[in-house]
């Protein structure tokens, strides 16, 4: 009698679930037996692989690549070994066949050992008593270099082990990858890569079913087979796997056939060793391939170039030179030449010169004024005053040790004049210069930027021919600083704005000019020379020559001198280091007739007087034309002139206040500043004189008093106590000025004619000099007297 079930009803299973329970139960059954020795095998290889982590960290030969990937330097590993890496996609689906049916035909099958060959390779070895086959996968080959052991039991125990921990760290295809990179082919050659680029001089991705084969020989008797000198047997042995392959199918009739036809030439060459200033620069980076944006071309003619034009500027005792070239459009490194002659020991070769720093010279004011006409102080037509001045005892000199009164900023930049650099510097503040070069990677500039001044616009600060050609590419690039690229990793640059497109453009013109006293002398082949913009310096005690130049297309620094330092009375920028500027561009862009930099939409042009720069007045008689950035530039209208109240003789002036009723007329006059009509005077210049102002006249002025030029204010003067020297007195006055006297210690000395110099001997200690002109307006300063034996 059934009794019926009281509880939860039960939902019954179907069928074919009810069929396979038995299955399940047994599977978990076996599981329960075989799979805890398979989990705790498992267990045991992850704390093993714990404890003694995978020797694998391999130290590759630095390579150093072009353009196009080619090899074009290499360097030795510690152990003096060639061991140049392979990279993945050099491993052609060639190479990968051949190695792996030579070497472990089922290697992307098993797990990182055979256990079939391992066993058959065991029976023969106890059958035949010694060692007849070997076992060993390409896995295990990885492991056993990584890890090199004497061959007993133990060891090959280990050599599973290892290869386990490959498999279960890499894939296959970088297993194969450390294998071409670590298997011996004789001598200090390790790797695929390296054997390629020494026996046949091409990357591994390059090589013919013919040479893979024969390099895949090598491994198994590197000592006996040496390519070069066993050529015969290795070819021999070659053939042997070309007629298995072709019994096996493994590679098509005509693949054989070629291969089997192919000659085998090759011997050790050398490692290509270009570029080798550059090389040692870039593999302080670390990485074990540097692919370079070096157009190996263009670098092989310039080294040479460089080289003959070094040799005909030995006999003026000038023995080095640096040549850097950028790629404008895409800011890449085209060529980098650190030295005229890398293996010259006599002058330094080695010595890296587009590294080193230097003064540079002249060659910052094209940026300089650039800046000043971006803050609103200049324009190319605008002029300034080149004549004397101090700033706290700096007085700087031009070139030429001369003067030239008024200039244009355009005639100042292409001249190469000092003073009026070290004006627009001042006018401008040095912090807006040096925040620039900043920006655009100038560190010795930032690591000194506290104590440099107004003489580094004349190179009286530190600079590479690296930095200074990187600089001068934005004047192609609108003004815009995008760091230039050296290797092809470097593919993300943020530009940044150093100069607008406008300010870029006017420095443009003016350098673009060829009727310039820096052209070089004797310079006859401008026929096929491109149109290029260039600017020349020549550091203090002329011991660097520098010329840098660029177009649309290039920009090309040019450094010249001696690395010793030692100056040379004929080395200039224009005369040493443009010829060779001229010659690069010929070489690499020549008779180039590309667009030249058009106008942008920023800059404009105005008429302005020719006298000033500056927008006319009703009075300005001679105009001319002149770029300018609108609602920056200055708008100011030109006040060059002034009309001023005379006597008919035009012997005495009148202001407002002493005008008389009757008896004056009006007359312009020309504002001169007291820096020009000291110019003025001590040149024996004519000029047009304001008549001496009313005696009787109570006004008192204020504004344009005299400037002492010297002494200078704040200055300790030693004077000989034996033989005292009398300092001179001498200022600088408006144009309406005719007399000024002398006070010192508020002790009236003397009067003379406003420019006429005076001199005294002072007192020892503090000093006070005063100077009043004849409308009563004064100037005070103090110097501190020393008297010494001398």
């Amino acid at each position: 009698m059934r009794i019926p079930f009281r509880g939860k009803t039960r939902t019954s299973r179907p069928e074919s679930q009810q069929r396979s329970l038995p299955k399940r139960q047994r599977l978990l059954k076996y599981l329960k037996i075989g799979g805890l020795p398979v989990a705790g095998g498992f267990l045991l290889f992850l704390l093993l692989n714990w404890c003694f982590p995978l020797p694998d960290r391999v130290e590759y030969s630095t390579i150093i690549t072009d353009n196009k990937g080619e090899v074009i330097h290499a360097f030795l590993t510690h152990d003096q070994q060639w061991r140049m890496k392979t990279e993945l996609n050099e491993i052609s689906p060639l190479l990968r066949k051949t190695i792996v049916e030579k070497e472990d035909r089922y290697f992307y099958y098993h797990p990182g050992i055979n256990p079939v060959a391992m066993a058959r390779a065991f029976v023969k070895n106890i059958l035949r008593m010694r060692r007849t086959s070997g076992a060993s996968t390409i896995t295990m080959q990885v492991a056993r270099s990584l890890e090199p052991k004497r061959r007993t039991y133990l060891n090959k125990l280990i050599e599973v082990f290892r290869a386990f921990q490959l498999e279960w760290k890499y894939n296959k295809d970088e297993i194969l990858q450390l294998y071409l990179n670590k298997v011996p082919y004789g001598g200090n050659i390790q790797g695929v890569k390296s054997a390629s680029i020494l026996y046949f001089k091409k990357n591994p991705d390059h090589l013919s079913l013919a040479e893979i084969t024969a390099l895949s020989i090598i491994p198994n008797r590197p000592s006996s087979l040496v390519m070069g000198k066993n050529n015969d047997q290795i070819i021999e042995e070659r053939n042997k796997w070309l007629h298995h392959w072709a019994a096996e199918k493994v590679f098509t009739e005509k693949e054989i056939a070629d291969a089997l036809a192919e000659p085998l030439t090759a011997t050790r060459g050398a490692v290509p060793a270009y570029i080798p200033h550059l090389a040692v620069k870039l593999k302080k980076t670390g990485a074990p391939i540097i692919h370079t944006t070096i157009v190996l071309n263009t670098q092989m003619k310039l080294e040479k170039l460089v080289k003959d034009y070094s040799r005909t500027l030995a006999l003026k005792n000038i023995h080095n030179a640096a040549v850097i070239v950028l790629d404008n459009r895409t800011h890449r490194l085209v060529s980098y030449i650190g030295s005229a002659d890398f293996h010259d020991s006599t002058d330094g070769g080695q010595v890296n010169g587009a590294a080193a720093i230097r003064q540079p010279g002249s060659t910052l004011k094209p940026l300089l004024y650039g800046l000043c006409i971006d803050n609103g102080l200049l324009t190319p037509k605008m002029t300034i005053t080149d004549v004397p001045v101090n700033y706290e005892g700096y007085a700087p000199e031009n070139y030429d040790r001369k003067f030239n009164g008024y200039v244009t900023m355009e005639y100042a930049l292409e001249h190469s004049l000092n003073i009026p650099a070290v004006k627009s510097l001042k006018a401008l503040g040095k912090e807006k210069l040096i925040r620039k070069l900043e920006e655009c990677d100038f560190k010795q500039v930032t690591k000194d930027k506290r104590k440099l001044g107004l003489s580094m616009i004349l190179g009286g600060c530190g600079a590479t021919l690296e930095e200074m050609t990187g600089l001068y590419s934005i004047f192609s690039d609108s003004g815009a600083y995008v760091k230039p690229i050296y290797t092809l990793e470097d593919t993300v640059r943020a530009a940044r704005k150093i100069l607008s497109p406008a300010a870029a453009f006017m420095i443009n013109e003016t350098l673009s000019k060829v009727n310039r006293p820096d052209f070089p002398l004797n310079w006859e082949s401008t026929v096929h020379l491109p149109k290029i913009a260039w600017k020349t310096g020549t550091s203090y005690g002329r011991r660097d020559a520098w010329s840098i130049g660029y177009n649309k297309r290039y920009t090309v620094g040019i450094w010249v001198g001696n690395f010793s330092g030692v100056g040379i009375p004929e080395l200039s920028g224009a005369n040493v280091a443009t010829p060779l500027l001229f010659t690069v561009f010929n070489t690499i862009d020549y008779d180039d007739d590309a667009s030249w930099f058009s106008q942008p939409a920023d800059c404009d042009i105005r008429m302005v007087c020719s006298e000033t720069g500056l927008p006319p007045a009703d009075f300005c008689s001679h105009l001319v034309t002149d770029y300018f950035i609108p609602l920056v530039s200055p708008a100011k209208k030109c006040d060059n002139q002034q009309e001023v109240f005379v006597s008919p003789d035009e012997k005495i002036s009148y202001c407002r206040i002493c005008l008389p009723a009757t008896g004056y007329k009006k007359k312009w006059y020309p504002v001169i500043p007291p820096e020009m009509k000291e110019y003025y005077e001590s040149n024996r210049i004519t000029y047009q004189k304001i008549p001496v102002h009313n005696p009787a006249c109570e006004k008192v002025f204020h504004e344009g008093g005299p400037v002492v030029t010297f002494p200078t204010a704040g200055t300790e003067y030693l004077i000989n106590r034996k033989d005292p020297e009398p300092l001179e007195l001498r200022c600088r006055v408006g144009n309406d000025v005719g007399k000024v006297y002398w006070y010192i210690n508020d002790k009236f000395y003397k009067a003379g004619e406003a420019g006429s110099k005076q001199f005294f001997v002072p007192e020892e200690g503090p000093v006070k000099i005063s100077c009043t002109d004849d409308k009563g307006r004064n100037r005070n300063l103090w110097i501190r007297v020393k008297y010494v034996d001398l």
